[in-house]
């Protein structure tokens, strides 16, 4: 909003570009509206010397410009083409304006002066394909206009310092306790007494206060998402980890409850088994001494198939008795 007139939007691709265009009318407007959700617009887009330019303020940080980059040259691009009838499918090859991709952040997290963000940086990388080249990429460069930063662009573009120095204005408003329309209402105040954006918020005061207040109000929306998301995903993490864990652990505890079993069921058995056998042999003995039959009981003690022969007689004889 701050940059509608085009004498001010010549200023800041100057100040950019360390160019020195004189003529407002070499810019073509290009902006697109409602690209994104919230009523929120791609600021700035304009052609001029052969580049399409693509502005935007930020107050928030957000990593992902480049892509959002992307979906807004894209309809640039097919504007441009359809504006000018350029049939897409012809065997001349057809010129395209070069694309340049500004952010202008005021946010609160602290940022350096200027840094890019590529698209690139995104994409999910293979580790058997690291030396291939992206067929396709996009570069955002970010300028911090907080008040402070980036003087010589403050210095070189007046409106680009005076939009700084009324967010400060507001943001130490703010700091001192008032609310946020209070805060509006003396930065802008402060600002119209010393002479910064005198004109523009004369005549559009009450449009800066709703602008302000929606940036806030979305900033606002989307750090409460943020923590809502994160607060609901933490307790859904759990109980879901919770679950989870319950059945691997019955899961495991079953496996290792019937490993357990079966070895503690095999020694019972065994020790069993031994008890019986040995309670056998001894009634065998007992047999075999009362017969008075003496040499078989010597014989029985180290042959085992005739002591076997013998157990089973015992045991025929046994059942016959009953």
């Amino acid at each position: 909003m701050i940059f509608q007139d085009k004498q001010d939007l010549l200023s800041l691709y100057n100040a950019v570009n360390q160019s020195h265009y004189e003529n407002p009318e070499e810019l073509e407007i290009t902006t697109l509206d409602n690209v994104l959700y919230m009523g929120m617009k791609n600021d700035l887009s304009f052609l001029v010397d052969s580049v399409l330019n693509l502005y935007e303020a930020q107050s928030t940080w957000n990593p992902n410009m480049p892509l959002r980059g992307l979906a807004y040259f894209s309809r640039m691009y097919s504007g441009y083409v359809a504006s000018r009838k350029l049939d897409v499918y012809s065997k001349i090859r057809i010129p395209l304006p070069e694309p340049r991709y500004l952010v202008f952040y005021n946010g609160t997290k602290e940022e350096p002066e200027q840094l890019e963000l590529r698209l690139s940086d995104s994409f999910i990388k293979k580790s058997n394909h690291t030396d291939e080249k992206p067929c396709l990429e996009c570069v955002a460069t970010v300028f911090n206009i907080n008040w402070g930063h980036n003087k010589g662009l403050m210095t070189q573009c007046r409106r680009l310092y005076e939009y700084a120095f009324l967010i400060d204005q507001i943001r130490k408003g703010l700091a001192n306790g008032l609310t946020l329309e209070g805060a509006i209402d003396q930065g802008i105040a402060v600002c119209l007494k010393e002479g910064i954006l005198t004109e523009f918020l004369t005549r559009h005061q009450g449009e800066v206060k709703a602008m302000i207040l929606t940036e806030y109000d979305e900033a606002l929306h989307l750090e409460n998402t943020y923590q809502s998301g994160f607060f609901d995903g933490k307790a859904c993490g759990i109980e879901i980890g919770e679950k989870a864990g319950e059945a691997r652990g019955i899961q495991i505890g079953e496996k290792a409850g019937e490993a357990r079993g079966i070895q503690i069921g095999e020694k019972t058995g065994e020790a069993r088994g031994i008890r019986i056998g040995e309670d056998r042999l001894n009634q065998l003995y007992q047999y075999l001494s009362s017969q008075n039959r003496i040499e078989e009981l010597k014989r029985a003690l180290t042959e085992e198939d005739f002591r076997q022969k013998l157990m089973e007689e015992y045991q025929s004889n046994a059942s016959c008795n009953i």
